[in-house]
């Protein structure tokens, strides 16, 4: 019995010194009867100024207004506990969200002799908490936008090839004289139409394929291919444009046994794209020169020319969508700028990557990295 007393005043040691939580009593009416160092902390007044005044003191107008702090009273001493979230007031009327438990305390007797009141700051959390669903509703906004971005992308190309192909179509048959014969001078007109039409033709295609892609909708007939039957196929596709530009197309080596496990045509969308970027930045005069290597299980692609090159804090800008270096409304280099984005992404996802090295007046060497056949 003597040790009653001491454990009692360590008790309320142990309250007192507690900083993380406001701890404090209340009288039946619910005046503040006692105040802990965690109170003060979360609420700012000392137990001088708190102590006798209604625990009311601590609610927003809005919730006095509804009842609510009797209300928690009410409900404490019928059902013995009340806890609730929400916000609550400082001494300096600002507020703060709070978490409240509120225990009913009753003598032997059953008498209710007052409650016990714990309040934990939980506006980090809740700030926090907000946060992460501001966050998830950005980027679900985003991805529906992208969504949005993408069908729109599909459903324009889609409309825009039709009258394109029979642009094309009817071209190809004036070309052939089936209207009528034609001068030379009509077919030189009809031969740059012809041009415009490939032209806009291969913009939509990027389009198309770019919002394809953003929309996870290309598959992939992934297979062992040898490295310079891909380059083959290319090469008489490029050969003919360098010849015009009156620049050196040159193969390096690439032996047979270089073989990628790709999707073919994909990968030689890539190595289109790369050779005629090549052929477009490279002045009259100068060479373009490809060649291919396997190391460990990656084989490596390398297309390099001798073209103005890219300065150093341009070279993952030129990979992103709808860049191009140097481009104005009277630059002479056409196109979307999707190229190299578009050719990034395909690369990256048959497990390679495309990357680029360079400086200026240094020209340019992109290296297609994809997976080697480990069974060759």
């Amino acid at each position: 019995m003597g040790r009653a007393p001491a454990a009692e005043g360590l008790y309320r040691l142990l309250v007192s010194a507690v900083s993380d939580y406001g701890i404090f009593m209340l009288d039946p009416s619910g005046r503040v009867a006692s105040w802990n160092e965690g109170a003060q902390r979360i609420k700012g007044y000392s137990a001088n100024e708190i102590i006798g005044k209604h625990f009311s003191i601590f609610y927003p107008a809005e919730k006095v207004a509804d009842g609510f702090p009797d209300y928690e009273l009410e409900i404490a001493s019928r059902e013995g506990r009340f806890e609730d979230e929400g916000w609550r007031l400082r001494k300096d009327g600002t507020r703060f969200w709070a978490n409240v438990v509120i225990t009913a305390l009753r003598n032997e007797a059953g008498t209710l002799i007052g409650f016990a009141k714990v309040t934990r700051d939980l506006t980090e959390r809740r700030a926090a908490e907000e946060q992460r669903l501001l966050d998830a509703q950005r980027v679900a906004a985003a991805e529906a936008a992208n969504r949005a971005k993408s069908e729109f992308l599909a459903s324009m190309s889609h409309e825009l090839r039709t009258p394109l192909n029979a642009i094309g179509g009817y071209t190809d048959l004036l070309s052939e004289g089936i209207y009528g014969p034609i001068e030379q001078a009509q077919r030189e007109v009809l031969e740059r139409i012809r041009r415009s039409q490939h032209h806009l033709l291969n913009i939509i295609t990027d389009l198309l394929n770019y919002s394809r892609i953003e929309a996870g909708q290309l598959s992939y007939d992934v297979a062992p291919v040898p490295a310079v039957a891909m380059l083959d196929a290319v090469a008489a596709m490029i050969e003919p444009q360098a010849l015009r530009k009156g620049v050196a197309f040159l193969r390096g080596p690439c032996p047979p046994h270089v073989i990628a496990r790709v999707d073919r045509a994909r990968t030689e969308q890539i190595l289109l794209n790369l050779l005629s970027n090549a052929v477009k930045f490279t002045p009259e005069g100068g060479r373009i020169e490809v060649t291919c290597t396997r190391f460990a299980e990656r084989v490596a692609i390398r297309v390099r020319d001798t073209g103005p090159g890219i300065p150093a804090d341009q070279i993952e800008a030129i990979f992103e969508p709808f860049v191009q270096l140097g481009r104005s409304l009277n630059s002479p280099h056409e196109g979307t700028g999707l190229g190299l984005a578009i050719s990034r992404d395909l690369a990256r996802a048959m497990g390679g990557d495309l990357t680029a090295a360079s400086a200026p007046g240094a020209g340019a060497t992109f290296t297609l990295a994809l997976p080697a056949d480990v069974g060759a």
